[in-house]
């Protein structure tokens, strides 16, 4: 809305960095309500037109009221999910949200951009926005950038400029205060701490970052917010509380290319990567190796007390694999391998070994694990379950595009075809933690996709969730 400001910067330089950047400059009145500061919000659009090409805008639009809201022209008013409006700023600010996904929609259609840059600051706006491009259905990817702040930590703003000094040094409480607050902090004694520092508080909420409603400590990442008002100008910040690192669970059946995109997924947001589905080929390596039948519960689970695992991640070089010191990486992937690991990974004795390993491996969170059952059995308090998959025809056509790479025999596709459906099948009916999608998952169908709009769409369902500021991207 104008008043650009060293947030706005970023955005737009990082914007820039992937094509054109189109700075749109709109003091949208359907925002505003009866008491807000509509008429005295600040307009300095020489200083914004100056700004955004120094920090790199291919172009500034700022269009008249009449451009975007042509009279006459009856333009369709979009309502934000009520859902989403029940807490935060959309509680004690009716129509507001409305009013932003209006407009926003109008400059999605008369632009038509491939990317739309929003600031994390206002987390509520964001994930309405998020849902109003999915529920539109529009090709527009939705990119977030971390909350800019001050060097005291208060979150940059347009508004800012209506501060005296001393109100100044009176706002940047509002982050000192929120950046302290534990898991387990009550929000009265938050509350209490701001008005102790001279702020009048509107509302102060834990909530959980993607459905905005109310949560607890029980939540492992939530978000807690806060919007005061300092004299007469409202200030809105929030952080994320973390009892433990981002944890992301991935399952789908054979052939999905759950391995290749998890492993690049989890280097593209500096997440460790467990390969859950090696653990159970070197099981079934083991069992074969030593000459046991893989079906046989009782041969298999002996040899668990001689089993060694151990899981290397090497820059550039993928996920080493030792089973007592020896380098099965490659062995594991064999054809013969593949027609029986179903049957190993059926096994409780096996599931439990292995599950309680990855249980361990995954406690401090900061990773990203790939398998059958991780959101399921596994992981069931993951921050983002994902069920990867796709149709048996397009999984057999990759299983032969891999057999092929790896200098292995090639069936034929129908062949191919009959071994993932029973494959589906088996891993689907057995008694011990079977496939399945779990209820509060995220479908993602890979047809027709390469990986990086695969990778993409895992990151943006992470940052729906997850904020920059709290998990930021690795550089480079």
């Amino acid at each position: 809305m104008g008043a650009l400001h060293h947030g706005h910067g970023s955005l737009i330089q990082r914007a820039a960095q992937q094509g054109p950047a189109l700075v749109s400059v709109f003091v949208n009145p359907r925002q505003f309500g009866p008491s807000e500061d509509f008429d005295h919000y600040p307009r300095t659009l020489d200083a914004d037109c100056e700004m955004a090409e120094d920090w790199g805008a291919a172009a500034l639009w700022a269009p008249s009221l009449e451009t975007v809201y042509p009279p006459g022209l009856q333009i369709p008013a979009h309502v934000a999910p009520a859902t989403l409006q029940q807490h935060l700023c959309g509680a004690g600010r009716p129509g507001h949200f409305d009013g932003v996904a209006t407009v926003v929609a109008r400059l999605l259609d008369l632009v038509r951009p491939q990317q739309i840059w929003l600031g994390e600051k206002d987390w509520q706006q964001l994930v309405i926005l998020r849902r109003l491009v999915q529920g539109l259905d529009l090709p527009v990817r939705v990119c977030s950038v971390a909350t800019s702040r001050e060097k005291d930590g208060l979150a940059r703003s347009s508004r800012n400029q209506y501060l005296s000094p001393l109100q100044r040094v009176q706002a940047s409480a509002l982050p000192s205060i929120l950046r302290s607050a534990s898991s387990d902090a009550p929000l009265a004694s938050i509350r209490r701490g701001l008005i102790e520092a001279g702020l009048e508080v509107e509302y102060v909420e834990r909530v959980d970052p993607l459905t905005l409603h109310p949560c607890g400590a029980e939540k492992a990442i939530s978000l807690l917010a806060a919007a005061v008002r300092c004299g007469t100008t409202r200030l809105i910040d929030h952080v994320f509380l973390m009892n433990r690192q981002p944890l992301v669970a991935i399952d789908g059946p054979a052939g999905a290319g759950k391995s290749t995109v998890t492993r690049a997924f989890a280097e593209r947001l500096g997440l460790v990567y467990l390969d859950t589905g090696a653990m159970y080929r070197s099981v079934t390596w083991w069992v074969q190796n030593n000459g046991a039948d893989p079906a046989d519960a009782s041969a298999v689970e002996p040899l668990l007390r001689n089993f060694d695992l151990q899981l290397q991640s090497q820059a550039r070089a993928g996920q080493v694999v030792l089973v007592n010191g020896v380098d099965v990486s490659e062995a594991i992937r064999s054809p013969e391998v593949t027609a029986a690991v179903s049957a190993v990974a059926a096994h409780r004795s096996v599931r439990r070994e292995l599950t309680a390993q990855q249980k361990l491996m995954g406690a401090k969170g900061g990773l990203v694990a790939e398998g059958r059952d991780i959101g399921t059995a596994v992981f069931p308090d993951a921050d983002l379950k994902v069920f990867l998959t796709a149709t048996v025809g397009e999984r057999a056509r990759r299983r032969a595009l891999d057999l092929s790479q790896r200098g292995f025999p090639v069936p034929e596709q129908a062949e191919l075809e009959a071994q993932i459906a029973e494959r589906d099948h088996l891993d689907s009916t057995r008694a011990e933690a079977p496939l399945v999608q779990a209820p509060d998952a995220v479908e993602l169908v890979t047809d027709g996709m390469d990986i990086e709009a695969v990778i993409e769409a895992l990151v943006a369902e992470f940052r729906s969730r997850i904020a920059e500021e709290a998990w930021p991207t690795p550089a480079g």
